[in-house]
């Protein structure tokens, strides 16, 4: 299998992944969690519960995709899109609904990083654009994934988009198979566990010592932190604005949308003009868009900052990850990978939940104002951990 179709193969495996996956998340769980009797704070934990199996999961899977190869992580993590969603028309209790959540993100939690650092190990020369167009294609799931999920669960109930968003994890475990990759050189010879720990925690010093990757995925983390909460309070805003359901879903499947077409675009901006002015632009954007968000009701307006946060968004993800995947050593390209993604998704998970406080006491605006605040924050220590060498050469260039 040639690179080429290798590649346009795994796009189309993370559509139906994302498809499936974005079905549950946004704006279905929201409003599940919210059927079932959660408040607030209830409601940030069950959206974030997720994104902390990641936390934990991401780093060793990406190390450990370094050692063993992509594919089999690649196939434990398709299968956990899949089977996950058929179980939640059974759930009648939050403690259960929270314990669903945390095995569901199994399935970004193994599969993301081996994805990534699969797409960076195909294309060396033109990262930015091979990693804009992949997390683009998982961006067409997260564009799809709400529209239909918000539309069935307001037409024909939740359990009919718990249902087919299962349909769709299953034509992704079945396409999967007809991925092929090569596999890597055995790089633990000896039998056993302490062999496999001890070549890992070799990655994870690695990785822990670099500090472009380290600087990078915290700005990643920024950015996340304010698309938690939007995932877990942007519908609920809608709502109490007169919105239905399928338009809430809506206006994430406009900032999936802008956030699609933008990102294979500024991959190739970001390899022409480098990473580091385009991730400051986009967190700034991020913040600009998000804080304005609280002081609109009409659907339009919703709409057009929808998709401002999914514009600044695109231009930080694809630009943070081919900066990651550069600064990285080759024998720890997953470990890399799997340290932005677990840094990451701290800030994901920490936004539903610093959302959901700040909501059950204060404004809207306030919550949203703080957490934009730590946007522009992140944005300035960027800029400023660039180094004047970098600094000199971005002004040089802008001259």
């Amino acid at each position: 299998m040639t690179t080429q179709r290798s590649f346009a193969l795994l796009c189309v495996i993370g559509v139906l992944c994302f498809i499936s996956y974005n079905m549950v998340r946004m704006p279905v769980l929201s409003l599940f969690a919210e059927y079932l009797g959660a408040g607030p704070e209830r409601i940030g934990l069950i959206v974030s519960v997720s994104t902390l199996t990641g936390v934990f999961l991401k780093l060793p899977s990406g190390a450990l995709s370094d050692i063993y190869g992509r594919r089999i992580l690649l196939r434990v993590g398709v299968i956990a899109f899949g089977l996950p969603p058929f179980v939640y028309p059974f759930v009648s209790d939050l403690n259960v609904l929270t314990v669903l959540r945390m095995f569901h993100g199994l399935a970004t939690a193994i599969f993301a990083p081996s994805a990534l650092a699969t797409v960076a190990d195909l294309y060396r020369e033109r990262r930015g654009a091979a990693l804009g167009t992949y997390t683009a294609s998982t961006q067409a799931g997260a564009l799809l994934g709400p529209f239909i999920g918000g539309y069935l669960a307001y037409a024909a109930g939740f359990s009919s988009a718990f249902v087919t968003a299962g349909l769709f994890g299953c034509v992704a475990v079945v396409m999967f198979y007809l991925l092929q990759l090569t596999p890597p050189p055995p790089r633990v010879l000896e039998k056993g566990l302490a062999p496999v720990l001890a070549e890992m925690w070799k990655g994870f010093v690695v990785v822990a010592r670099n500090r472009k990757v380290l600087v990078t995925s915290l700005m990643d983390a920024a950015k996340m932190i304010a698309n938690g909460a939007l995932m877990a309070f942007l519908p609920l805003y809608g709502l109490s604005v007169g919105l239905n359901a399928g338009e809430a879903g809506l206006l994430f499947t406009v900032q999936a949308l802008t956030s699609f077409l933008s990102k294979p675009i500024m991959g190739r901006v970001s390899d022409r003009v480098g990473r580091q002015p385009l991730i400051v632009l986009g967190l700034v954007v991020c913040a600009a868009t998000f804080a304005c968000i609280p002081f609109v009701s009409a659907f339009g307006l919703l709409l057009v900052l929808s998709a401002g946060f999914g514009f600044g968004e695109a231009v930080v993800s694809s630009s943070s990850s081919a900066f990651v995947a550069d600064s990285s050593e080759f024998k720890t390209l997953g470990a890399g990978m799997g340290m932005q993604g677990t840094i990451g998704d701290i800030g994901h998970a920490s936004g539903p939940l610093v959302a959901g406080l700040l909501i059950a006491h204060m404004s809207y605006a306030a919550s949203f104002g703080i957490i934009a605040a730590l946007q522009l924050a992140a944005a300035g220590l960027f800029w400023l951990s660039m180094g004047t060498p970098e600094r000199k050469a971005i002004i040089m260039g802008q001259r």
